[in-house]
């Protein structure tokens, strides 16, 4: 009878403490830091053809973690990114003069390429920066490339990112 009472009140804490971290809960810190300047502002970042702030926050959220993950695993040890994004427009647009059964349906094609404007700062572990600039990318060819989850609707902004990353961060591996 103990073991089962034991058992019922950690399991009820775990409960608990799972509940109180929620999704708003504090993130670990990470080595790579993202800031949306007035994503309101921002060319195309929408989840429909009328737009809510719900689904923007949403694919920001994709693009911060996703930027996160990918550029922390690169950074020398010690070193911390810093991203500010200025503008997004996302691969692809909506057409509702298609109709109202597509209204809401992105259509990704050549002429709809993605592009960011970002500044950036790499600071080593003492502070002094490293590597900084900015950045005005368009990617033209978004279509040509092959990728590896074509599920993910976020593909080609995670792709150009990627490749950003990877010339970028290859600079500080160098020295």
């Amino acid at each position: 009878m103990k073991t089962v009472s034991l058992l019922s009140l950690a399991l009820l804490g775990l409960l608990a403490g799972c509940a109180a971290l929620g999704p708003d809960a504090p993130r670990a810190a990470s080595r790579t830091e993202v800031i949306f300047d007035h994503p309101e502002n921002f060319t195309d970042v929408k989840d429909m053809s009328s737009p809510t702030e719900k689904g923007r926050d949403s694919i920001l959220s994709q693009i911060r973690d996703y930027l996160e993950r990918d550029a922390t695993s690169r950074l020398p040890e010690g070193d911390h990114l810093k991203v500010v994004f200025t503008d997004i427009d996302l691969a692809g647009d909506f057409e509702p003069w298609r109709g109202p059964e597509w209204m809401d349906v992105r259509i990704v094609k050549a002429i709809y390429p993605p592009a960011f404007k970002f500044t950036y700062t790499v600071t080593d572990a003492s502070g002094k920066v490293v590597l900084q600039g900015s950045e005005s990318r368009r990617d033209m060819a978004f279509d040509t490339h092959l990728l590896i989850d074509a599920s993910d609707p976020l593909r080609y902004e995670k792709a150009m990112l990627d490749d950003w990353v990877r010339s970028k961060l290859r600079e500080l591996n160098k020295s």
